[in-house]
């Protein structure tokens, strides 16, 4: 069976039959196998051991959906499909988390109360509300793992339960899961001092109430080439002033700005730390993530900055929730 000799030469555990282009069928190892216990020869047509009603998606697919059905339906493999069938390529489990896993870990903080997104966090942690379909949280790690991050640590105070019985331990989202408890707040810097010892690449740090889609990698790779002890990620927030501003001089007006627009650089709650940093911050209990970079700014350590785009919604009040809704 000529199946046979491509399946193998593939190496991807399927086979995928067309004609002038358009799917006809799916061809799997298991499939094979079977076939060849039914009694089928190694002449007989691909056609008789073929799966003919199979699973495929559209190349407008989003990746996080892709790798939702690919989990639950345990496939290693999806066809990607076109108008009138036509055949467009193949989506991996490989392809999809990324193809050159990274030694840098990734620590989400989770363990705030979101009061100000009550009620909505009355019963659920902020991390866990949903954005197009699925938890915040899981869109981050799901883009971290993407981005080659295979160890993740999720921070974790408020309703902590509810995100260890979502994620468990990460196996189910292509990583490794470990969840550090705060007994008690301890701020947006204190759980670094919660990590076990022996990290040695630079660390990833981010808010898990973001919804974005910053480059992780080129972060990480660019705080390595900077030198950095601190690497900051900043977004732009632009200001209008709703009102005629008037430029005055002596009691006399010698200018005037109609609604003028101004922007500032703003931490976009997303930090790569040198693998150092929690051992600083273990001895303090609650820390904010301020007094890692003041700290470092005091003793003059290199702090250096990296744009994470527009593409960033901090989901910590109602209007940005909406925002990232899509709701006006």
């Amino acid at each position: 069976m000529h199946a046979m000799k491509v399946l193998d030469a593939g190496g991807l555990e399927i086979a995928l039959v067309s004609h002038n282009r358009r799917l006809a069928g799916v061809l799997t190892d298991g499939d094979l196998r079977r076939a060849l216990i039914d009694g089928l020869s190694f002449d007989s047509p691909v056609a008789k051991a073929m799966q003919t009603h199979f699973t495929w998606v559209p190349p407008e697919m989003d990746r996080a959906v892709v790798l939702d059905i690919m989990k639950a339906r345990g496939f290693k493999q999806i066809p990607i499909v076109g108008s009138d069938m036509e055949l467009l390529g193949l989506h991996t489990m490989d392809d999809l988390l990324g193809t050159k896993p990274r030694e840098n870990a990734a620590l989400i903080l989770c363990g705030g109360f979101g009061t100000r997104l009550h009620p909505i966090t009355a019963t659920i942690p902020k991390p866990m509300i949903h954005v197009a379909g699925r938890p915040i949280l899981e869109r981050i790690v799901l883009h971290l793992v993407g981005s080659g991050f295979r160890k993740i640590y999720l921070a974790t105070h408020y309703l902590s339960e509810m995100i260890e019985s979502h994620f468990g331990d990460g196996a189910k989202f292509g990583c490794s899961i470990e969840y550090l408890k705060e007994a008690t707040p301890m701020g947006t810097g204190g759980s670094l001092g919660l990590l076990p010892s022996g990290i040695t690449a630079p660390l990833l740090v981010m808010n898990g109430d973001l919804v974005t889609h910053f480059d992780a990698a080129r972060m990480i790779d660019h705080h390595t080439e900077a030198g950095n002890l601190v690497t900051v990620g900043y977004s732009t927030h632009i200001h209008e002033v709703p009102f005629g501003v008037l430029d005055l001089q002596k009691g006399r007006v010698c200018g005037w700005q109609e609604k003028p627009r101004v922007s500032f650089p703003i931490s976009a709650g997303i930090y790569v730390v040198d693998p150092s940093i929690p051992a600083r911050v273990r001895a303090r209990g609650a820390t904010p993530i301020t007094w890692v970079v003041e700290s470092c700014l005091s003793a003059g350590e290199p702090v250096g900055v990296f744009p994470v785009g527009e593409d960033w919604v901090d989901v910590g009040r109602h209007e940005e929730l909406k925002k990232a809704r899509g709701v006006s």
